[in-house]
């Protein structure tokens, strides 16, 4: 499980589409981003945490953890792209940690970490076995996994009505919202072919986590999720 080969592509176009890469995410998850990330991130990063936001992007999980537990958590911003961390200073009045890598090396010494997050990026794993296992491994004892994403529904039809959504209907909202770069985010659909279904990935983390909190909305096609070491 895992994009592979496909993760070359995917990078291309995700520092393509930095420009509106916000905005077009707000449309295409029907305005429902933030809510979910809240209720993915509420009671699970407590005041004092250090955080480290997986795959971060401009750091909306690490924005979301402050709003719930204040500004007395040490952030650290983790992405492949130095185009995008580069962008997130403007974003945080206090600078975060900044750390350029993938989800397979994830250059932290063992038990460092008291949260991890994950906001509509462990999708892009290039091997999600290994990833898991990253992250597992930097968690401390009791830590926090967080993951808030797509959902792949277990049910065929409601799965088939999703996959109709992000291969016919996203492109025309991305268009919409962000113009011609909103068409790059068609790649979103490839992304989710390789992305287990819920029960799959439930599983996956049960392999290393002692818990796993499973919560789905858009039935099943969203999924906010807690995995405990």
């Amino acid at each position: 499980m895992g994009l592979g080969g496909y993760w070359n592509e995917v990078l291309d176009v995700l520092r393509e589409i930095i420009p509106v890469y916000d905005k077009v995410n707000s449309y295409i998850s029907l305005g429902k981003d933030k809510e979910h990330r809240l209720r993915g991130i509420q009671n699970r990063v407590k005041s004092g945490d250090s955080v480290l936001d997986a795959g971060s992007g401009f750091g909306n999980m690490s924005k979301t953890a402050m709003q719930v537990a204040g500004d007395n958590i040490i952030i650290t911003l983790y992405d492949p792209l130095i185009p995008m961390l580069k962008n997130t200073s403007k974003f945080f009045d206090k600078k975060p940690n900044l750390s350029c890598g993938v989800f397979e090396h994830i250059p932290f010494q063992n038990e460092k970490f008291d949260a991890v997050l994950c906001g509509y990026s462990l999708r892009d794993a290039i091997s999600l076995k290994t990833a898991i296992s990253e992250i597992h491994r930097v968690l401390k004892k009791e830590g926090r996994f967080v993951i808030v994403d797509l959902g792949k529904p277990d049910n065929s039809v409601v799965r088939a009505g999703v996959s109709f959504y992000l291969k016919l209907i996203l492109p025309i909202i991305a268009l919409i919202a962000g113009g011609k770069l909103g068409l790059k985010f068609a790649t979103l659909y490839g992304t989710y072919k390789l992305w287990p279904q819920n029960k799959k990935l439930e599983k996956m983390l049960l392999e290393k986590f002692s818990k796993v909190e499973f919560e789905k909305e858009l039935m099943g096609g969203a999924i906010m999720v807690a995995a405990y070491k």
